[in-house]
């Protein structure tokens, strides 16, 4: 059962609170949850115990009855003795917003970074709510443990042990950053352009780049299908090879711990040359998504300064408006070189999306002047291999060539 509370919003989202609750569906539904009843419950003002007014917790706990619900999940944020509170009346699980995101993420996470992440802000979590269930790290069922299974333990998280696991997630994220690190520095020393994929969950970014890359990353129409990084590479008209990376989707009111944990993983976004914003227009909260992505673009610095990598809008899922409306949007962004109209589904508009993410790689490329001996063959094949020859002459004095290189390339060759 999913229950959204609406405390007169007014938080200029541009939401309503329908379709946020159907996001709160899509969001259990991510985690195979038999939905029984979703409904908003308008409440004037957040009562400290239980956040909703005792005749509407009657009503709710009566709900619960008749649906033999199990699990209650609040939209929103609840406190711990709220949370508490709300179990023993309605005599049901009971868990927030945070929660189940945290669920999603322990289930999902595949990579050695990504699960150190998702128990670090698990963790976090849980120290401030005791009266929660932990499983000591026992991963029999995925997630953790707030929705129950096998080998779950109902005692009381220890503090210490708490404070020291963090201690140690801590140190392991460490060295996998510094490896991830590492990683990145060789790419860099190959001057391939990384193109990073970004948007609102479930906008189909995992769709366009198994188009684009012939990969098979799970690509499902689930929210949060995709929570590890993956990289690919392709080519890009102008360039042998460019290093595309799909990274987590986006989300409203994502709980402050995971923008927190998940700033390693989106590292690859403020690496990246170019950025993809997948966006979902057939989507009725289009609008409100595209500014949940910039408010967490801007936290993490990427358009903070306005001095970061190009950002190019690919509007998707133009297969599923009416003929009107994509008519209209194909017209609006027939001569735009920041917006594409796609169909990452069907493939249309894809190939003019790969015409402008090039042509804005190659704006970021200057042409530079080189006199070269004969002899200097491998460098002159470096040139060929990482840069755009835009002339050459040999004469008597050697080899003069005019190169377009971009900053990253350039440098790496003036090193050689």
């Amino acid at each position: 059962m999913v229950v959204l509370p609406d405390v007169g919003r007014g938080d200029g989202s541009g939401r309503d609170a329908d379709a946020k609750l159907d996001e709160a569906v899509g969001l259990a539904q991510a985690i195979a949850l038999r939905v029984v009843h979703g409904e908003v419950v308008r409440i004037r003002k957040a009562t400290p115990a239980t956040l909703f007014g005792k005749g509407q917790v009657e009503r709710l706990a009566a709900t619960v009855a008749a649906h033999e619900a199990e699990l209650v999940v609040v939209d929103g944020a609840v406190t711990p003795i709220q949370q508490r509170n709300l179990e023993k009346e309605l005599g049901a699980k009971v868990i927030d917003r945070t929660g189940l995101i945290l669920e999603i993420f322990g289930e999902r996470a595949s990579t050695r970074e990504g699960a150190l992440q998702v128990e670090l802000a698990h963790l976090n979590y849980q120290a401030s709510r005791l009266v929660r269930s932990w499983t000591h790290l026992e991963r029999q069922r995925g997630g953790f443990g707030f929705l129950g299974g096998p080998g779950e333990t109902q005692i009381e998280t220890d503090r210490r042990l708490i404070r020291d696991r963090i201690a140690k997630l801590r140190r392991e994220l460490e060295d996998v950053r510094r490896t991830r690190t590492l990683h990145r520095q060789r790419r860099q020393r190959a001057p391939y352009p990384v193109v990073a994929l970004v948007g609102y969950t479930n906008a189909g970014k995992s769709t366009l780049f198994n188009r684009l890359t012939g990969a098979e990353v799970m690509a499902e129409d689930l929210l949060f299908a995709t929570l590890d990084p993956t990289m690919r590479a392709i080519e890009l008209p102008g360039f042998e090879k460019v290093i595309l990376s799909d990274t987590v989707g986006f989300v409203s009111e994502l709980p402050t711990q995971l923008v927190a944990a998940f700033r390693a993983t989106l590292e690859e976004v403020l690496e990246a040359d170019v950025i993809v914003h997948v966006r979902d227009v057939a989507h009725p909260d289009s609008q409100a998504q595209l500014a949940d992505v910039k408010t967490v673009l801007r936290d993490l610095g990427v358009i903070e300064t306005g001095e970061g990598a190009p950002i190019i809008e690919a509007l998707n899922k133009i297969d599923l408006l009416d003929a009107e409306a994509r008519g209209r949007l194909l017209e609006q962004t027939a001569r735009d070189d920041d917006a594409v109209a796609i169909s990452a589904t069907t493939g249309e508009g894809v190939d003019r999306l790969c015409d402008v993410v090039s042509a804005t790689l190659q704006r970021s490329a200057r042409v530079y002047d080189y006199r070269l001996q004969p002899e200097e063959g491998a460098r002159i094949a470096w040139l060929y291999e990482h840069g755009e020859v835009v002339e050459r002459r040999d004469d008597d004095e050697g080899v003069f060539m005019r190169v377009r290189l971009g900053d990253d390339a350039r440098a790496r060759f003036e090193a050689r």
